[in-house]
């Protein structure tokens, strides 16, 4: 199953969704220190240490060390990994507002982690892109 590659297509037709919750970044030597893989959103081996995010109080069970909380938007709609345009119209939206994002691309959607606090305005200024 192939994803949307149409930048317009893909603009009008996204649904937003605020997850629920608080999300933030860690950093573990290697995976086998994390007690239960299940738990962690995502994880990315990095040359200094394996980046993981997961929820705020599972990081706080385990003692994951994190500076940033942040709010997770998906943008349900299929996206190709080849689709051009899609990252940079969503993060132009955000800059314009001076809010900082930090963008996951899945194989079905795209995900975007901002700061806690921004996340209404992200939905709102988000949303806008729908009509533009």
């Amino acid at each position: 199953m192939t994803g949307e590659k149409d930048l317009a297509v893909l603009l009008q037709n996204m649904e937003l969704v605020l997850n629920t919750g608080e999300y933030v970044f860690g950093a573990v030597e290697n995976l086998s220190e994390i007690p239960d893989i299940e738990k962690v959103l995502f994880f990315f081996r990095e040359a200094e240490a394996v980046t993981i995010v997961l929820r705020k109080e599972v990081a706080d069970e385990w003692s994951i060390t994190y500076s940033y909380i942040a709010s997770w938007i998906t943008l349900n709609i299929h996206s190709s990994l080849e689709a051009v345009g899609l990252t940079a119209a969503f993060a132009n939206a955000l800059k314009h507002e001076n809010i900082s994002c930090n963008v996951v691309a899945a194989y079905f959607h795209d995900h975007i982690f901002i700061a806690k606090e921004d996340a209404e305005k992200a939905m709102k200024t988000l949303n806008a892109l729908k009509t533009a």
